[in-house]
């Protein structure tokens, strides 16, 4: 007669290889990593995945949105970006678009710091709950101000501002039909919708 298995290993996953930043540009360096299919995040090479066409034509809406509010020198797609002190060792998030404070000019040996986004936003159709949890805290830990997900399959845009302590005290969803306003342009408001190409 089978019995109960009561004595369960504590460990219940392998170990794993946390990176850094350096590490992960060293081996790219040596030939030995795409590091364009992957994002580094909090020590973990995440796959980048191939992007859908829903995704792609939301990230030219709303790039040429960007462009027209903020000006083609300031609006960066797909730039990796630096986080909080004590994250950057082990994590270089890149985000789907960004705004930058000052022109792209300023960036031509480091990436971008917190203090340099006025608005970070990532396009989400199989990310969303990686990008609402994991890359929202890294980014209130960062303090930065203005955080926007792109929700692709439910056709919204969930609105993350006012970080504290690591998380953000403010998260809102605005529905296809509902506009929301970037902090750094009150006067530029974006209709969900027309982040959307149908």
């Amino acid at each position: 007669m089978p019995t109960a298995v009561t004595d369960l290993p504590t460990e219940a996953a392998p170990r794993r290889k946390r990176w850094t930043r350096k590490e992960v540009d060293d081996i790219s360096a040596a030939g030995l990593l795409n590091a364009e299919r992957l994002e580094l995040i909090e020590g973990e090479l995440i796959d980048k995945m191939g992007k859908k066409r829903p995704h792609i034509n939301s990230l030219s809406r709303l790039y040429a949105w960007l462009v027209r509010v903020f000006g083609e020198d300031f609006v960066n797609p797909e730039a990796p970006v630096d986080v909080a002190p004590e994250d950057n060792p082990t994590s270089e998030p890149e985000p789907d678009l960004i705004v930058l404070a000052r022109e792209l000019s300023h960036f031509q040996r480091y990436n971008p710091r917190p203090e340099d986004l006025r608005l970070v936003i990532e396009i989400a159709d199989s990310t969303l709950a990686f990008d609402l949890t994991t890359k929202a805290r890294l980014y209130a830990r960062a303090g930065i101000r203005d955080y926007w997900v792109l929700d692709i399959a439910r056709r919204r845009m969930i609105v993350h501002r006012d970080p504290q302590a690591g998380c953000y005290t403010s998260v809102a969803a605005y529905g296809a039909e509902e506009s929301v306003v970037p902090l750094a342009a009150p006067d530029s408001p974006l209709r969900v919708a027309d982040a959307f190409a149908d």
